[in-house]
């Protein structure tokens, strides 16, 4: 049976609602000119860029959209052999942690950069879901650049959502734990188990830092959205589990008919904790950026954060009731309405951002839990969207009024009326669709034309490809009154969100080379001339260039078992797109890839006596193939002398270059 059947066996025993249970057939799906709604013609760029998490493999995947084309993988969190990220001497530092050099993560939400709510493609923000950590990635060089750990928390999960200027990224605990974490009984859980919200300080490249955590009741945090207009100044965070169960989660996190939505007024929690009313926890996490000139990364240890409690600063939360484990909290564009997704509820409830300011100054409330006061229900919300299909999980919106909702059990994008509530159409989606995404979707003004479908299973879609099959995105067009699917391609790993906007607000802006003359790594070699071998007790360095198409040094002797070798290789092109590899016989890290005008370092330990090649491993002209050299191993105790020599082909083109500065041989600098 395929899902989508099944999706429709589950919602008819459910007895729920109608929704649009069919499977049509494939050729029904494509009609008028989709395939040309989608073609971008050879030489032409794609009108958006679309990021796109990569779950499980770590990374962000980059597409062009309307065509679907993949563009990029940036690495992030996983060591990528395929540019040598995460193995080089220069950015290992990048994925250090308090548990040591964690080389994988689980990443799941990208988040553009904001300027008064709108993206403005400066950087892409995402998590790392299982060590939680948030990255920065700089959008001229689509390159990761600075990571921060994140203490107190187990799982960062509803992260990294950002502010509308930028001002914080924020990161909600998924796990609850006792904070500061330690040994104490699980079957404690209600009494010792916390969850936090990080705020953490990101307007400003390699400063990134928590500026202060707020400590939360010990639920599931699952997402989060800014406030934007009227309710900017707040946050808004999912919650589950609200019964505080700690085991068989599936039915005993699933009892209450209702959890929260945690309001956080963080313009206040900053005022507090100006005001002194946080209190400095011990607390280790690191900081890891990359120098701008001499793109070497380092890592800096924090050991302590600011920690506010809600009841030293009333005011700071309070709690929505939303049915039932709700997943997302989505913001119109207009800031009014706060959509939560019940991942299990039979509604979608949207409350008033209003509606909620009466409520507080009625003191509508049901209650509080661990002081934070829950406000009614009825009191908050502004409607239900009725019959809406089943599993609404998350919801973007097109800025002419519509809101588009995924939903997970009955694989389909429902859309509804903003005001009315009203469900104006339904699409499926092959199958079990997660996060969707319309570029600019959670801002203050989306480009409402195209919404991507990000869907968790493929059966059927596409070549088998043995059991594990590749995740989806499906391309819908939504510029007119019904959305219409257009495309659907294999993505990267599981992407569980996306983020896009306008090529236009980054192209511009692109890096194409490194300026040599700015390189600040110590072991830089502007020109052949620089280039050498040194020896500092059983370290070696071995510093040389690469351009079209030698290496020099390219023949190095004097090195001996037991030695460790540092080849600092730069990539002295100055020219868009001329990049260089750089591999050795045997060595058990990866290549590196050198941009133009970079120096990257690999660490090589030989393990045997001989003589070993190394060569380019990225095809950068027509002689390639000869781009290459030899390191000599002798024995320990050898007297071989140290020497780095150019091969005669390289000698001569030395000879012609205006920079030369006489011969390396023998240089043992």
């Amino acid at each position: 049976m395929s899902l989508s059947r099944l999706s429709c066996s589950l919602i008819v025993a459910s007895a729920v609602a109608a929704t649009a249970c069919r499977t049509p057939a494939p050729q029904d799906l494509l009609t008028g000119d989709a395939a040309r709604a989608v073609y971008v013609a050879p030489g032409h760029y794609d009108e958006f860029y679309a990021f796109l998490s990569g779950g499980y493999s770590g990374q962000v995947a980059v597409y062009g959209l309307p065509s679907g084309r993949l563009l990029k993988e940036i690495p992030v969190f996983s060591a990528f052999p395929e540019n040598g990220y995460g193995y080089t001497e220069e950015n290992r530092a990048l994925l250090q942690t308090t548990y040591g050099m964690v080389p994988w993560d689980d990443t799941h939400h990208p988040e553009l950069s904001q300027t008064n709510g709108l993206p403005d493609g400066r950087w892409l923000f995402i998590n790392g879901n299982n060590t939680p950590r948030i990255a920065r990635i700089d959008l001229t060089r689509f390159e990761t650049d600075e990571i921060i750990q994140i203490p107190n928390s187990a799982g960062g999960h509803a992260s990294p959502f950002t502010t509308g200027n930028s001002e914080y990224v924020v990161s909600a605990t998924r796990f609850s734990v006792p904070v500061p974490n330690s040994d104490v009984p699980i079957a404690d859980y209600k009494e010792r188990f916390k969850g936090t919200l990080s705020f953490v300080r990101a307007d400003q490249p390699g400063k990134m830092d928590i500026a202060f955590q707020i400590l939360m009741p010990g639920y599931d945090y699952d997402l989060g959205h800014a406030g934007k207009g009227p309710s900017d100044g707040w946050f808004f965070f999912t919650s589950y589990n609200s019964e505080q169960a700690y085991t068989k989660l599936e039915v005993n996190a699933s009892r209450n008919d209702k959890d929260y939505i945690a309001a956080v007024h963080w313009k206040l929690a900053e005022q507090c904790v100006k005001d002194g009313k946080a209190h400095r926890t011990p607390a280790e996490y690191d900081h890891n950026y990359v120098d701008e000139k001499s793109r070497i990364a380092v890592t800096e240890r924090k050991h302590s954060v600011l920690v506010l409690k809600p009841e030293d600063c009333p005011g700071v939360v309070y709690l929505i009731p939303t049915p039932k484990s709700p997943h997302g909290v989505d913001i119109d564009p207009t800031g009014e309405y706060i959509v939560g997704g019940g991942k299990l509820a039979t509604v979608i409830p949207v409350h008033s951002f209003t509606k909620m300011q009466q409520a507080i100054a009625a003191k509508a409330f049901d209650g509080d839990l661990d002081g934070i006061p829950v406000l009614k229900y009825e009191a908050v919300l502004a409607g239900e969207v009725q019959h809406p299909g089943l599993g609404p999980l998350h919801t973007e919106f097109d800025g002419k009024g519509y809101a588009y909702t995924s939903m997970f059990i009955s694989s389909e994008v429902v859309k509804w009326k903003l005001g009315t509530w009203q469900v104006v159409d339904r699409a499926p989606t092959y199958y079990s669709i997660g996060h969707l995404m319309i570029p600019g979707g959670d801002s203050r003004q989306p480009w409402g034309k195209y919404l991507l479908a990000m869907n968790k299973i493929t059966k059927d879609r596409y070549l088998p490809t043995g059991p594990e099959l590749d995740q989806s995105a499906q391309l819908f067009d939504i510029s007119g009154g019904k959305m219409r699917l257009l495309l659907d391609f294999p993505t990267v790993g599981e992407p569980h969100y996306a983020q896009a906007l306008p090529a236009s607000l980054i192209r511009a802006r692109q890096v194409k080379f490194l300026a040599l003359a700015g390189n600040t790594n110590p072991y830089v070699a502007r020109s052949e001339a620089d280039g050498g071998i040194t020896r500092s007790g059983k370290a070696v360095h071995v510093k040389m260039i690469a351009i079209r198409s030698h290496f020099a040094p390219d023949n190095l002797e004097g090195v001996m078992l037991g030695d460790t070798v540092y080849f600092h290789v730069t990539n002295i092109e100055q020219d868009w797109d001329i990049v260089h590899g750089f591999a050795v016989l045997g060595m058990n890290t990866a290549n590196l890839i050198l941009l133009p005008g970079e120096t990257r370092t690999l660490r090589w330990v030989p393990q045997e006596v001989g003589v070993f090649p190394f060569y380019c491993t990225d095809f950068c002209s027509a002689l390639h193939q000869e781009m290459q050299g030899y390191i000599r191993v002798s024995a320990p105790g050898s007297n071989v002398p140290l020497t780095a020599n150019t091969s005669p082909k390289a000698a001569t083109q030395q000879a012609r270059m205006p920079m030369n500065h006489g011969s390396m041989k023998g240089a043992g600098r």
